[in-house]
C-alpha cells in the first residue's frame, strides 16, 4: 500500500468511528424519518475541471484535477460517507477545501463530518455568524471573507463571491474561470420560484441585484450550476431574473392601492410563470412582507 492509499485508508477508518457521534450530537438541520441509504447519489461532469453531484439538498460542486477536490455544499450529515464514496469515484486525490455557499442545512449538514476528516471549510463572515447559533464549533467554518477571495485549483483561478443579500444574506457564487463554470448556490434555483428567506437576511431588492450580477458575470457560453435543479445558461438566468421583476412590480402595485396579501393572491400575479416554477405562496409572501414593510 503506497502512502497516499494509506491515508486516505486511515482518514475513512477515522470518519467511520466519528461519523455516529457527530450524527448523534449532530445537527438541527437534519430532517428526520428518511431512509438515507435510498437516496440517489449521482455524479456529473459540466466542464473542464468542475463537476457537481446530485442528491438530498442543494446542488454539491467539485473541483476535480491534479491538485485534488475543491467541493462546494454538503448536503447532510448522513449521506456524508456516502458522498465522500461517490467523490472518490471520479477522483483519487484528497478534498482541499469546503465552500459553504449559505447557511442552509442542505448545503451545510455536513459540515461537521468533513471538518473531521481534516478539511478547512470557507463561507461567507454572515454564515459563519449564523452558524454558530444553531451549529457546534466542529461545524462551523475555519476561514472567512466578507467581499470575495481568489483560490488557484486544478489549473484554474476560482473567484469564491460575496453576493448581495438575496436568498439569504450569506449567499456566495463560485466563479471557474477557466472551465467557465458558475456555482450559485441557492440564489438561483430552476426547479422553483425563489426562496427569499427573510429570517436569515434574505431580500427581495437583493434577489433581483444578484441575479443581475450573474448574468453579467457570465457569458453565452457559461455553464451555471444552480442550487437546485439542472445545469442552466446565462439566458435562464435572465428569464428568472425577468420574472421575480415582473412579479414585484405588479404586487407593489397592488400594495399601493392598499390591497392585503389575501386579495392579491385572488389576482394570480404569478399566472403566467406557475407551470414552469411551480407553487408561488413562498415566493409570494415573502415579496408582499417586504413590499407591505416599505409602505
Amino acid at each position: 500500500m503506497n502512502t497516499t492509499t494509506g491515508l486516505r485508508s486511515a482518514v475513512s477508518l477515522f470518519f467511520l468511528a466519528l461519523a455516529a457521534f457527530v450524527i448523534v450530537t449532530g445537527l438541527k438541520a437534519q430532517p428526520g424519518g428518511i431512509d438515507w441509504d435510498a437516496v440517489s447519489l449521482s455524479t456529473h461532469h459540466v466542464a473542464g475541471s468542475v463537476h457537481y453531484l446530485q442528491g438530498r439538498g442543494g446542488n454539491i460542486g467539485l473541483s476535480v484535477g491534479d491538485d485534488g477536490v475543491l467541493m462546494i455544499d454538503d448536503q447532510f450529515a448522513p449521506l456524508s460517507q456516502r458522498i465522500l464514496g461517490k467523490i472518490n469515484e471520479i477522483s483519487n486525490g484528497d478534498i482541499r477545501i469546503l465552500v459553504n455557499t449559505h447557511v442552509h442545512g442542505d448545503h451545510t449538514g455536513g459540515n461537521a463530518n468533513f471538518r473531521a476528516m481534516g478539511i478547512p471549510i470557507l463561507s461567507q463572515d454572515r454564515v459563519r455568524a449564523r452558524l454558530e447559533s444553531t451549529q457546534p464549533e466542529a461545524a462551523l467554518p475555519v476561514m472567512t471573507y466578507s467581499e470575495d477571495v481568489t483560490l488557484y485549483l486544478n489549473g484554474e483561478a476560482v473567484h469564491v463571491i460575496a453576493m448581495p443579500p438575496a436568498h439569504t444574506d450569506g449567499d456566495s457564487i463560485i466563479h471557474f474561470t477557466e472551465s467557465d463554470v458558475i456555482h450559485t448556490g441557492d440564489m438561483f434555483r430552476t426547479v422553483a420560484f425563489p426562496v427569499i428567506d427573510r429570517n436569515n437576511g434574505g431580500t427581495l431588492p437583493g434577489t433581483i441585484e444578484a441575479l443581475g450580477l450573474l448574468a453579467g458575470m457570465a457569458g453565452p457560453s457559461t455553464k451555471i450550476v444552480p442550487g437546485h435543479g439542472v445545469v442552466s445558461t446565462r439566458d435562464d438566468v435572465i428569464e428568472f431574473r425577468d420574472m421575480v421583476i415582473t412579479v414585484a412590480n405588479r404586487v407593489a402595485a397592488l400594495v399601493d392601492q392598499g390591497q392585503s396579501y389575501d386579495e392579491i393572491t385572488t389576482t394570480d400575479p404569478t399566472a403566467e410563470f406557475n407551470e414552469k416554477w411551480g407553487d408561488p405562496e413562498r415566493f409570494l409572501t415573502a415579496v408582499y412582507a417586504e413590499l407591505a414593510s416599505e409602505g
